[in-house]
């Protein structure tokens, strides 16, 4: 575990390292739930389009997805593991390279504890729901997943995720937004739908 652990430091060092001046505030928006909301929107519009009246059970789906995988990762595992983040972590002050807090004063910290990426679990969850959803209509929804990479990858870049959190945080969301679906299917068979089929 220790090698494990000193490896998910070297490799966060590394791809932290490739910053640059410019990047700082573009990653650190970019990390920012608001900022993809028209990109939100445009996906609950093509559920609308698709699935009609009985997009309100895919909504619930969504909700279910990203209310678990946040309570998985920041209730549960973040206390249990009690991880610092990078941006905390004494050994690595120096090392790690931080992003001015363009919303506040100072540099962008995130939380004490990072041990499982909360913002990873949510977006990958997020992902696999929509394309599980979508993936009848539009081939092109597989591109959501490199949404989700960008998403995750900026959580490294700004200093506030080890590698390792990004990765088990993506696996819960993942299997959060596999249920997630498997829920919305279940609550349209018991409203006498077939299932999370197109119109």
């Amino acid at each position: 575990m220790d090698s494990i652990i000193e490896m998910d430091k070297k490799l966060l060092l590394f791809l932290n390292s490739l910053h640059h001046p410019w990047l700082d505030p573009v990653m650190f928006y970019f990390t920012q739930t608001f900022f993809w909301l028209p990109l939100y929107a445009f996906l609950i519009f093509l559920i609308f389009k698709n699935y009609g009246t009985r997009s309100w059970y895919l909504l619930i789906g969504i909700a279910v997805t990203i209310t678990i995988a946040d309570q998985i990762t920041s209730s549960l595992m973040k206390p249990f593991f009690a991880r610092f983040r990078p941006s905390h972590e004494p050994s690595l002050k120096g090392a790690v390279h931080l992003v001015k807090n363009y919303f506040g004063e100072g540099v962008y910290k995130g939380g004490l504890y990072g041990f499982a990426s909360s913002h990873a679990a949510n977006t990958f969850g997020t992902a696999i729901f929509l394309w599980l959803t979508l993936r009848p209509f539009y081939r092109w929804t597989a591109w959501i997943f490199l949404w989700a990479a960008l998403m995750t990858y900026t959580r490294i870049y700004l200093g506030v995720h080890y590698p390792g959190d990004i990765v088990v945080g993506a696996l819960v969301g993942a299997a959060c937004g596999w249920m997630g679906f498997k829920f919305s299917s279940w609550l349209l068979n018991r409203s006498n739908v077939s299932s999370v089929t197109p119109n």
